[in-house]
């Protein structure tokens, strides 16, 4: 009877182990806003998502600066934002943070596994953020936006625009 119990925990045990294992690629492929899917010629309406700021996880925490030496800073959720699919590659695309003029950043990792950094900062005389870069490849993005502040929530609409 001991042995039976004991088999019977140890079959439990590993069903759970399976089941949180094979959830894992899910969770790490959620964001907490709406995901982007973009082909060339997207309309300027495919390219626009919204959502809020209001995390306490350090950017820096993700890459201390990108490709182009620019550093990253802020604070956002740990999750990604937003997830950007490119189906294609572009040359050039402009990703924009409208918070009415808040004071903004934004982190940009991918495609998939790679570790491409961009990060971005004030945008001009404008203090939401913006990057501008060429050599997008097709594939997987994670964008997070965040503020200059731990835990201050601000509204915005996220906009990608091909140039």
């Amino acid at each position: 009877m001991l042995v039976h119990t004991i088999l019977r925990f140890k079959s439990r045990a590993w069903l759970v182990l399976l089941t949180a294992l094979s959830a894992t690629p899910v969770l790490a492929q959620t964001a907490n806003f709406a995901s982007l899917t973009l082909s060339q010629g997207f309309p300027p309406s495919a390219g626009v998502a919204s959502g809020y700021t209001g995390g306490s996880y350090s950017l820096a925490s993700i890459a201390n600066s990108d490709r182009k030496h620019n550093r990253c800073i802020g604070f956002a959720s740990p999750t990604p934002d937003h997830i950007m699919v490119l189906e294609r590659d572009f040359p050039k695309l402009t990703v924009q943070v409208n918070s009415g003029g808040s004071d903004t950043t934004l982190l940009i990792r991918g495609p998939g596994n790679e570790n491409t950094i961009r990060c971005g900062d004030d945008t001009g005389s404008n203090k939401d953020a913006s990057i501008s870069d060429t050599n997008w490849k097709a594939g997987r993005y994670s964008i997070w936006v965040g503020t200059f502040e731990e835990g201050v929530r601000r509204d915005y609409s996220l906009s990608v625009r091909q140039e």
